[in-house]
């Protein structure tokens, strides 16, 4: 990535975030020497919010919380029982912490930077991702009641990823979707 945004900086603002909005704690999910080229996943039937970002700096930011994490975010920002949570609050909820979530993390970034309306969407498949790659930056952190995954992706011009060497995929896990995105 060519910004300087770090993993501890996403972390932080999902801290802040997620502690003083929603009285949630999360913490970060760290990859270790040992995952290089390994690949972690968000379970089926998680839910996705993604916003664009455009300016001195281009790319998106996508924001997947496991069911059970948005129904329970859902709940606590609703203050109602989970129970009662149903797919179009979650799928609106999940929009609301896409925007929060991206704009502390647009705050980090080169002026001027102007951001979407976040999307939302519930993704029925699998979906793994690798540490990191010359234009993503990938996040996991867990809650006990599941796991999310920030993922930061930068829209390289064609001539820095050839120069990064590097063919701009991730790996793919049987049954999953690929873990890179169109910003």
């Amino acid at each position: 990535m060519q910004a300087i945004i770090s993993e501890e900086s996403i972390e932080r603002a999902n801290v802040l975030f997620w502690g003083q909005m929603l009285a949630m704690e999360m913490e970060r999910i760290p990859w270790t020497a040992d995952d290089e080229g390994a690949h972690r996943c968000i379970g089926k039937e998680h839910l996705v919010g993604r916003c664009g970002l455009s300016g001195q700096w281009n790319g998106s930011i996508e924001v997947r919380l496991s069911g059970n994490l948005a129904r329970a975010a859902t709940a606590a920002m609703l203050m109602l029982p989970a129970e009662t949570v149903d797919p179009a609050d979650m799928l609106d909820a999940v929009r609301e912490i896409t925007n929060m979530i991206a704009g502390a993390v647009k705050s980090a970034l080169p002026r001027p930077c102007l951001m979407t309306i976040p999307e939302a969407r519930i993704e029925d498949d699998d979906f793994c991702v690798i540490p990191r790659t010359p234009d993503t930056m990938n996040v996991f952190l867990r809650h006990d009641a599941g796991e999310m995954l920030v993922q930061v992706r930068e829209k390289l011009q064609n001539s820095e990823a050839m120069s990064a060497g590097y063919a701009l995929e991730t790996q793919k896990s049987p049954g999953a979707t690929q873990g890179s995105s169109s910003p």
